[in-house]
């Protein structure tokens, strides 16, 4: 098989409620969106990069490293409500437009900086063109057979899915996307959204790497791995 061309896609939008200006925040001294870049050039040339941003003062962070920023999202494009795939597929327009086609995006979050680049290689390795998309696990412990519950029309508790364990390490395993690594497929991107992907496999992670900050607990958390040196 051909080698795949493959886009690495950083979306980093200046907005965020969680956590204020998240993208551009010194996380151990470094802006948290450099992590991003930092992985994505040990694995690929500059070219094949894209910081998709509507943010001037994220532009400046990440070209000040030398990296060009290729365009501006437009604020349509960068509000809560904007779903991933909308930018995703902005990005590839752009490319398209330009006459380069990816067969494959691989998406990393800047709310994910303790993934190493071996985690990228190692997903990379189990895509293939007949499947909608690898995405990044861990092991979850929240398991829907055991300590998930739902109320139901009476306002009881009951357990998410139905089953006669006693143990939870009888239970089936269950794994929770960790917002890491997505690699996915070009060709399904154009035909569905990511809600249909139905064909998906997972590339497991340690719940170490799989840090994803979304508040000011998860900030404390990744600044206490770091000055501790827990990440290996």
């Amino acid at each position: 098989m051909n080698e795949l061309k493959t886009l690495y896609l950083i979306p980093a939008r200046g907005g965020s409620k969680g956590i204020p200006r998240k993208n551009i925040r010194p996380l151990g001294g470094k802006p948290l969106i450099l992590y991003s870049v930092d992985i994505a050039r040990q694995l690929t040339s500059d070219e094949h990069i894209c910081v998709s941003t509507d943010d001037e003062e994220i532009v400046s962070i990440v070209e000040r490293v030398g990296l060009k920023v290729p365009f501006i999202r437009p604020a349509s494009l960068a509000l809560d409500t904007t779903p991933t795939y909308e930018v995703i597929l902005h990005a590839l327009n752009f490319y398209h437009s330009k006459g380069i086609k990816y067969d494959i995006v691989v998406l990393l979050q800047p709310t994910s900086p303790f993934r190493r680049s071996h985690h990228i290689l190692e997903a990379i390795g189990l895509f293939s063109q007949d499947i909608d998309m690898v995405v990044s696990v861990f092991e979850t412990k929240s398991n829907p057979y055991y300590v998930l519950f739902e109320e139901n029309s009476e306002g009881f508790l009951v357990k998410s899915k139905q089953a006669n364990f006693t143990r939870r390490q009888d239970c089936p395993k269950v794994y929770e996307f960790n917002g890491s690594i997505y690699v996915m497929n070009t060709a399904s991107l154009l035909k569905k959204n990511l809600q249909q992907f139905d064909r998906i496999r997972k590339y497991e992670m340690e719940r170490v790497y799989s840090v994803d900050l979304d508040d000011e607990l998860d900030w404390a958390f990744a600044e206490f791995l770091l000055q501790n040196r827990m990440i290996p």
